[in-house]
């Protein structure tokens, strides 16, 4: 079984003192001889990348882009600005296997990180791709990523309901990656930085086996983030496990503010 990764920080911001609990998880599934998923979780920054492509191009399209973004969590200097550039090294890396790589390799690259540049922190998301972030906020599970993907595209123009989309063949197509000689900016959300959120960011591995509702309930469930990662494996697995799989949970609490000083 996957071995799972926990971290905890505190973190001191303009809004009080944070404290951050998180836990990730990847896994080859039950169907794929190899894991094309990778995963960074590292304060600030946290990114699931799916990728794709054959031979081995798909692994060397998630790692270079997680390794480089790992450089940029490490430096501390986590913005859009730093991401984007770090993900046209990574589009160098990528071109830089001929022998392994072609037009059909890429990687998704989603996630998300907290911005403490402004006067008031901010969770800023990221997203290339079809892989997501969620967020429970107040009992409710939001969605925050748009899917770049066929099925999307559809849904949004009215030609396809999400019931039509859990088996339409054309799921597993995405209109965007990360790949050999596509430099590609994410789209980005702000959000405030609320007590007891709890976000979610997954591969589809994960969402073509469990819904938005299974994935409350797992999280409902499991105040712990590794145990509700642990959770969401094994469901994933028992409905069939089909793809590669990778989740990291990340819950906020504030432990101060300067308004209890």
């Amino acid at each position: 079984m996957s071995e799972i990764s926990a971290r905890s920080r505190v973190e001191t911001t303009s809004g009080g003192d944070v404290v951050l609990d998180w836990a990730s998880v990847t896994h080859q599934g039950r169907r794929r001889e190899v894991n094309q998923d990778a995963v960074l979780a590292h304060y600030p920054l946290f990114v699931v990348a799916d990728g794709m492509g054959g031979h081995i191009g798909g692994e060397i399209a998630s790692a270079s882009a997680v390794d480089r973004l790992r450089e940029v969590a490490e430096s501390g200097q986590v913005s859009p600005r730093t991401i984007e550039k770090a993900l046209g090294r990574a589009v160098k890396d990528i071109a830089a296997h001929p022998e392994t790589t072609d037009d059909g390799t890429g990687t998704t690259v989603t996630g998300v990180f907290l911005d403490t540049s402004g006067e008031v922190p901010h969770w800023v998301t990221l997203n290339i791709g079809d892989s997501r972030v969620y967020v429970v906020r107040e009992g409710a599970i939001v969605q925050i990523t748009t899917d770049h993907s066929v099925v999307q595209e559809l849904i949004a123009a009215g030609r396809l309901s999400p019931e039509e989309a859990e088996n339409h063949p054309y799921g597993n197509v995405i209109t965007r990656a990360l790949g050999p000689s596509n430099g590609v900016t994410p789209d980005y959300v702000r959000l405030d930085v609320l007590d007891g959120d709890r976000f979610v960011i997954c591969s589809d591995g994960l969402t073509k086996e469990l819904t938005d509702y299974g994935i409350q309930h797992f999280l409902s469930e499991n105040a712990d983030p590794s145990d509700a990662v642990r959770a969401m494996l094994d469901a994933a697995l028992e409905n069939g496990g089909r793809d590669n799989i990778t989740v990291i949970v990340l819950d906020v609490e504030f432990a101060s503010s300067p308004d209890e000083d």
